[in-house]
């Protein structure tokens, strides 16, 4: 009987000692890879020496209702400056971030926010917006307003755009394709270059966001 006592407990001292190496392997793969400004670099995202402050502003979202930096305080924030009428890079960008948010955890969407201003104010009104954005997550915020604000928040952290006539009155807008990234003090942080993934866009985030 002691013998059959003996091997139970080795047999339990064992299952126990395999459940915990699981346990940490589990728990160590969902930790954030951490990786220094070169590995950042090397996988798409820039981050400042020194986040930037920004002038404060009044815009409107996709409910019409307020958008200011306040807005963009105590949650990380991925802006993406495009327009509705965009042709192909805009709605394929909107769509790899649709793809990077869904995956994240529900715990790390807590932190996040994927904004889309837009760079055509005059044709992307508040219903416009409320038509387009959510189709591609309905938790993305579209954001419009007055165009001198927009234009003078675009030269504060190095977004380059320009109108270019077509044909008769028609336009469209040329612009960079970076994601600006606001930390949670409503700082410009870094950006995140093109092309995006998916991939690379959740694990340099987790990374920063987990360094911050």
């Amino acid at each position: 009987m002691q013998q059959q006592a003996a091997i139970r407990r080795t047999i339990a001292l064992v299952l126990a000692f395999i459940l915990l190496v699981v346990y940490g392997f589990i728990w160590r793969m969902n930790q954030p890879v951490i990786m220094n400004n070169e590995q950042l670099r090397a996988n798409g995202a820039v981050v400042l020496d020194t986040p930037r402050i920004f002038s404060d502003f009044e815009l409107v979202d996709h409910n019409g209702e307020l958008f200011n930096i306040a807005r963009m305080q105590d949650v990380w924030s991925i802006v993406f400056f495009g327009f509705s009428n965009c042709p192909d890079i805009c709605p394929t960008t909107l769509a790899v971030l649709n793809d990077t948010y869904s995956k994240m955890k529900d715990s790390e969407k807590e932190k996040l926010q994927v904004i889309m201003i837009s760079l055509d104010p005059e044709r992307d009104t508040v219903e416009a917006l409320a038509d387009y954005v959510p189709y591609f997550n309905a938790e993305f915020i579209g954001v419009t307003g007055n165009k001198h604000l927009i234009r003078r928040l675009t030269a504060e952290i190095n977004v380059a755009y320009n109108i270019v006539p077509l044909e008769g009155e028609d336009y469209t807008v040329d612009h960079s394709t970076q994601l600006v990234l606001i930390n949670p003090k409503g700082h410009y942080h870094g950006f995140f270059r093109a092309p995006h993934s998916e991939t690379m866009l959740r694990s340099t985030w987790r990374s920063i966001a987990a360094s911050f």
